[in-house]
């Protein structure tokens, strides 16, 4: 009885070593999990783009006559997406709520003259797209002819946009002015300026062109800018997956012609074409 229970237990610590044996080798043949998680998988199609705008920032983000929304960056995002088979979705939002809405998720990227410079670090961007100025608009006959003549003026600016950034870091301009008065959307600060309640608003170059276009020479830009500046696409901050599809895409728009095609639809309404600084 004992050597037949002695020939079981051999037979049975075979049969364990043989089958650990192969499991081992199993192991050693398959790729580690490490060395597939660093090949990030690209954005699949049927990936829904949420693109986050300024709904009265034209040209590149306002509402129609139709009511619908448009703009020379909408229809770069919608076009975008249309090329890699993904649902597109655009979403007016407040711009000073912008990192909210990032990142709550309401919206995966905000794609609207959002400017790169100075914001580097705090979102995952694109390649910068477009050159920007920011500019102090004044009524002509207003007697302003640079920055200096608004030495105890008051100047508007939109809550939350590189034009208020422009203006706390010129801080010798900044204390010569009476006030910086902040507004929600440009239209009211193009009526403040109407009606004589501020002497100047500073905004991106496109803003200023569009809204001086239709007023018969009452406005100027004044020659001196505040200070200069490029666009991209923001993603929330690590969102490399996203960015890296949307970001060869753009680059492919800007080489094959599609992003000028585009931007010459906007030209009426503010964009300055030699200001693609992605296009050859």
């Amino acid at each position: 009885m004992k050597k037949t229970i002695s020939v079981l237990l051999a037979v049975l610590m075979v049969l364990t070593c043989a089958f650990a044996l192969a499991s081992c080798g199993d192991k050693k043949d398959a790729a580690p999990a490490a060395d597939t998680a660093t090949d990030a998988a690209p954005a699949a199609e049927g990936q829904k783009l949420i693109v986050g705008f300024d709904a009265e920032f034209p040209p590149f983000g306002f509402v129609a006559e139709d009511g619908s929304y448009d703009g020379f960056d909408l229809a770069m995002a919608k076009e975008l997406c249309s090329r890699l088979g993904w649902e597109f979705e655009a979403v007016a939002i407040d711009w000073n709520s912008k990192d909210a809405e990032l990142s709550s998720g309401n919206i995966n990227c905000i794609w609207n003259g959002f400017t790169y410079t100075g914001r580097e670090d705090q979102y995952t961007w694109s390649e910068p797209y477009v050159d920007n100025s920011i500019v102090l608009v004044v009524k002509a006959d207003s007697g302003i002819t640079s920055l200096a003549d608004l030495a105890g003026k008051s100047v508007m600016a939109q809550a939350g946009s590189s034009a208020v950034d422009a203006i706390d870091e010129n801080e010798e301009f900044k204390a010569s002015l009476k006030e910086v008065v902040q507004l929600p959307d440009y239209n009211t600060g193009f009526m403040d300026l109407d009606s004589g309640s501020v002497d100047a608003v500073a905004a991106d170059l496109g803003v200023a062109t569009f809204n001086i276009s239709s007023k018969d020479g009452a406005y100027v830009i004044l020659d001196e800018p505040l200070s200069t500046e490029q666009y991209a696409v923001g993603f929330l901050l690590g969102n490399t997956e996203l960015r890296d599809a949307v970001n060869a895409e753009l680059l492919k728009m800007a080489e094959d012609g599609t992003m000028m095609s585009i931007a010459e639809n906007y030209v009426d309404e503010g964009l300055v074409l030699e200001s693609l600084c992605l296009v050859k």
